[in-house]
């Protein structure tokens, strides 16, 4: 109960922030639902990372210095990254994708792409990262200022 009124008031302020910064718009786990298209066909996904205690720095550095590039590469658009300001080791993201299929391919192959075994691995020398993530795919609302 905790977690969805925080993942709700995370999707709100999300919406709020991109629409006023942009009017258009696994870690290693796959998500268990299947994603639903909005009318356009874009599917929203809502991502909140709860790492291992002291490890969020690593999983900033490892997102900030390829995570967010390979998302692209796999057709994954960047839209949002937070944290709580009352809980640590969490990360909070938002990404697009151009529908359910294109959301499943980008996953599968960011997933086997070498480049990103490559980065997970070393970032795991001190030790694992992410303890739990948590997927939830989300479409626009018909009076949502972004869609």
């Amino acid at each position: 109960m905790v977690l969805a009124r925080f993942a709700a008031v995370c999707l709100a302020a999300v919406v709020g922030v991109v629409a006023a910064v942009s009017p258009s718009l696994a870690d290693e786990k796959k998500a268990a639902d299947k994603p639903t298209a909005a009318a356009d066909g874009k599917v929203y996904e809502l991502r909140i990372y709860t790492c291992h205690p002291g490890r969020l720095d690593a999983l900033n550095k490892r997102f900030r210095e390829h995570t967010m590039r390979l998302f692209e590469k796999h057709g994954m658009k960047n839209v949002i990254y937070l944290t709580p300001v009352d809980k640590q080791d969490t990360l909070v993201y938002l990404i697009v994708h151009e529908s359910p299929e294109a959301a499943e391919k980008s996953w599968e192959a960011f997933r086997n792409d070498p480049e990103w075994q490559k980065v997970r691995d070393e970032s795991h020398r001190d030790g694992p990262i992410v303890k739990k993530v948590e997927s939830q795919y989300l479409k626009a609302t018909d009076y949502s200022p972004i869609k």
